[in-house]
């Protein structure tokens, strides 16, 4: 099972989810389609089970730090972990919550979060609204993030920061009276850095819910 395992994880990694099928599975393991229903019952129950190794990782790893003893500061490690796990793997943010109605990984890393909350002095719904919004502030940029780059920048012709650079360029045209936010940021938009920006939304969530928790 491990080796079916992670050769799909290997064709989901290289070409997303629609590369997963049991024939290209089959294919990539070097046997016929019959002998993969030995292990999985179909493509659904393969995907499933890919989420579900890849995330052990992600728990391993987690489970690998010392509780630094601050609930906030441990629920922002859990999130650059899952975050980073996102990033490498953009087929793993739209469904690694999909499963949480299962007993499994998926489930194992939301109870990992919320246990982190339950240390807090908060209500149950202030817990589960501060756990979705950790959640959604991880995916929604890891997911940005590991998207595939535009053609130009995928194809060489300019780099990220010349990429970025031209709506820097763009926007600094803009009537700074009908513009004036954007003008204020354009600097920090050009060649910025993804995950400081990430990091800066994730700490601008925590502090928040730590001030809610008045911890």
């Amino acid at each position: 099972m491990e080796t079916v395992l992670t050769a799909a994880v290997a064709l989901l990694d290289e070409a997303g989810a629609p590369a997963l099928t049991l024939r290209a599975l089959a294919t990539r393991l070097g046997t016929g389609v019959g002998s993969i229903y030995w292990y999985v019952s179909g493509k659904d129950d393969l995907f499933e089970r890919a989420v579900d190794h890849v995330l052990s990782g992600v728990l391993t790893t987690i489970e690998g730090h010392t509780d630094s003893g601050d609930p906030i500061d441990d629920l922002r490690m859990m999130a650059v972990v899952l975050f980073d796990a996102i990033v490498d793997r953009p087929w793993l943010g739209a469904h690694f919550m999909r499963d949480i109605g299962v007993e499994g990984n998926s489930l194992r890393l939301y109870e990992k979060l919320g246990q982190q909350a339950l240390r807090l002095d908060l209500t149950p719904q202030q817990r589960f609204y501060a756990v979705s919004a950790i959640v959604g502030t991880v995916v929604a940029n890891a997911a940005d993030m590991g998207q595939e780059p535009p053609p130009e920048v995928l194809d060489g012709v300019v780099d990220r920061d010349e990429f970025l650079g031209r709506y820097a360029a763009m926007w600094r045209e803009l009537d700074t009276e009908e513009y004036p936010f954007v003008h204020d940021i354009v600097e920090e938009f050009d060649g910025h850095d993804d995950k400081a920006q990430f990091l800066a939304g994730l700490d601008l969530t925590l502090a928040g819910l730590r001030l809610q928790a008045g911890a």
